[in-house]
């Protein structure tokens, strides 16, 4: 069952950032699947650490100010390890849209650590680095 729970949240996260069609992304429902004070890293060039408002405040901006339009991304492969209450994942992940006029496609890989809390399970931290 617990795998089964990952990767839901998981696919939560990812949806997240969807604005097809006309959709409405739904960033804010990241601080939901992240527990407060979670970290998250770019890393690459330009090598970011954030935290959970730094992140979503631009994506927020970019994904709803019509300049990020028709924007998906999905995972592509995946493994998930389960210790207890802990697990890691790391995936493979494509996303595609509309930036600035232009079309783009892109893909990148993903770390996500979970822990279970009270309320199920929760992202602690992820990293992820695209593809140049």
């Amino acid at each position: 069952m617990s795998k089964i729970e990952i990767d839901v949240v998981t696919a939560e996260f990812f949806d997240a950032f969807d604005n097809r069609g006309g959709k409405a992304a739904d960033v804010a429902r990241i601080r939901r699947l992240i527990l407060p004070g979670g970290v998250i890293v770019k890393t690459g060039p330009e090598f970011t650490v954030y935290t959970v408002d730094e992140f979503l405040e631009p994506r927020q901006r970019l994904l709803t100010d019509g300049r990020l339009v028709e924007f998906s991304e999905w995972e592509t492969s995946e493994r998930t390890e389960i210790a207890g209450d802990i697990a890691s994942r790391f995936g493979e992940y494509r996303k595609s849209g509309i930036l600035d006029g232009e079309p783009f496609e892109g893909d990148g890989t993903k770390t996500i650590q979970f822990v279970r809390t009270s309320e199920g399970w929760r992202i602690a931290a992820f990293a992820w680095y695209d593809q140049p």
